[in-house]
């Protein structure tokens, strides 16, 4: 017998999942998290899971929901939660917004730093770092002496995992052109032996803060953000989930901050009136109605 109770048996190929199981899983998902598990996802979610299947010695995946829904079984759900969360990122990707943020975002917000103000920016589903990184070399870029005045990025993952990997800030480079060659030269340096690998430098890690979050949970940050990017993480959820996550984001912005959304995503329900279009997928905050909170970040 395994320590769960279940007979031990032969590791057989995990090629499907019944449609109860499958359900279940479904549930199980939206529950810690909110992600939306459809019925063309059935194969992806087979595919991941079939690993932990393996690991665990169970014989299908109603043996696997039995274990999920035991109140002693926090850490699987954890597992289950990592298994199935997809993680596509790459640096400054969808461009027109790093431009956008060098151009038009930050210089008002630079000069504020430069006077003594606060300066907070948010990668809301950061995986494994690139996006954050990519706002910390953005800034560096239009204010090098960033780290020095009061400019903080918070990076925040649901994935323990991911958030582990941005905090490394290692990066094997599997294309040239994976990062703009100005960018590898001034905020990278060369893991020694491994040419491949490259290493964030010191001073753009500085200026991130990168935590486990899940969105759907308490928001432990009290302070108001300037710059929030939340970009292909919202489609993955249900609309009425979507509604209230966009409201909470702009409950967190500050007045005339700026929102950066994902290429197939756009802010819906009651949010909705609450911004105006800066770019595209680029919401700016009406400076009305804007609550005050104690910074905390």
């Amino acid at each position: 017998m395994t320590d769960g109770g279940y007979p031990e048996v032969a590791s057989p190929p995990m090629t499907a999942i019944d449609t109860r199981s499958f359900q279940r899983i479904a549930d199980l998902m939206r529950a810690e998290s909110g992600i939306v598990l459809g019925e063309g996802k059935r194969s992806l979610t087979v595919s991941r899971l079939a690993r932990r299947l393996r690991q665990l010695k169970l014989p299908d995946f109603s043996s696997y929901c039995d274990l999920l829904e035991r109140d002693d079984s926090a850490e699987e759900r954890r597992e289950m939660l990592f298994s199935l969360t997809t993680n596509v990122t790459r640096f400054f990707r969808e461009p027109h917004h790093f431009d956008m943020l060098r151009e038009t975002v930050l210089p008002p917000l630079v000069a504020r730093a430069r006077q003594g103000g606060r300066v907070r920016i948010w990668s809301a589903g950061c995986s494994s770092g690139e996006e954050p990184y990519s706002i910390a070399m953005t800034l560096l870029d239009v204010m090098p002496e960033a780290a020095s005045r009061d400019v903080r990025i918070l990076a925040t993952d649901i994935d323990a995992r991911m958030v582990a990997a941005a905090r490394d800030g290692r990066y094997r480079m599997t294309e040239p052109d994976q990062i703009p060659a100005n960018a590898r030269r001034t905020y990278f340096e060369t893991a020694q032996g491994s040419p491949d690998l490259l290493l964030v430098k010191p001073e753009v890690r500085a200026l991130v803060h990168c935590t486990e979050l899940n969105l759907l949970r308490d928001w432990p940050m009290r302070g108001l953000f300037d710059v929030i990017f939340c970009r292909n993480v919202v489609i993955y959820f249900d609309g009425q989930t979507q509604e209230r996550l966009w409201v909470r984001f702009a409950e967190t912005l500050s007045p005339d901050g700026h929102l950066f959304v994902g290429h197939s995503e756009r802010v819906s329900g009651p949010a909705k009136s609450t911004f105006r279009a800066g770019g595209v997928t680029h919401y700016v905050k009406a400076p009305s109605g804007a609550k005050q909170h104690e910074d905390t970040l």
